[in-house]
Parts: structure tokens; C-alpha cells; sequence
């Protein structure tokens, strides 16, 4: 079992920044493949940003690539979501996921292909 919580969520001005931090316990953090997601009212979760669970590699939505990015400290189990840039369509609750079955090599970006999610952090965007 993963247990993900989500934090640094909040109010923030268009051209803002913000990190959102995903705190992990439980199994081998080390080893999953983590990402993160986002859904606004009305709308279907979408993929944000991914990461490997060596930090190798790292993939990025078309609508955050060059405003986001994503990483990980092991020794805090912990994955950050930077996000600078920010416009009032990046409002949202951001969920973190956590991959834990045994292919767990690269990055992943569909929600099927996570097993473990957080409760998720609402950021609202204001123009």
C-alpha cells in the first residue's frame, strides 16, 4: 500500500508560480513511477506531468511543457510539481499517482496506468 498527500495548493495570479508537493509512505517509493494530474470542473482528469522512478526521464503534457517540471527527492519520498507561468486554465484539483505493478520502467501518462492516488490539492488561477 501507497498512501500520497498532496500539498501547496492555494490562490495564485496569472504569471505566478507555485510547487505542489506530493508527500509518499508506504511501499518502495523509490521504485514507482510517479505522476501528476489534473482535473477542472466539468472536465475528465488529465495527465500534467510524469516522472521515472530514477528520475531518468521525465514527460510533460503539450499545455505545461516549458512551465512545469517535475522531480523527486527519495530521501524525502517526495515528488514536486513546479509550476511557473501560470494562467487561469491551469485551475484545478492536481492529484499525484504513484505506478506500483511490476513494469515499472519509463514514464506513464493515463490514469489507468497509475494504481495509487492522493486526495488531490485545488489551485485556482485568478486573471
Amino acid at each position: 500500500q501507497v498512501q500520497l498527500v498532496e500539498s501547496g495548493g492555494g490562490l495564485v495570479q496569472a504569471g505566478g508560480s507555485l510547487r505542489l508537493s506530493c508527500a509518499a509512505s508506504g511501499r518502495a517509493f523509490s521504485s514507482a513511477p510517479m505522476g501528476w494530474f489534473r482535473q477542472a470542473p466539468g472536465k475528465e482528469r488529465e495527465f500534467v506531468a510524469a516522472i521515472s522512478w530514477n528520475s531518468g526521464s521525465t514527460k510533460y503534457a503539450d499545455a505545461v511543457r516549458g512551465r512545469f517540471a517535475i522531480s523527486r527527492d527519495h530521501a524525502q519520498s517526495t515528488v514536486y510539481l513546479q509550476r511557473n507561468s501560470l494562467k487561469p486554465e491551469d485551475t484545478a484539483v492536481y492529484y499525484c499517482a504513484a505506478r506500483w505493478v511490476p513494469d515499472r520502467r519509463g514514464t506513464f501518462d493515463k490514469t489507468d496506468d497509475y494504481t495509487y492516488w492522493g486526495q488531490g490539492t485545488q489551485v485556482t488561477v485568478s486573471s
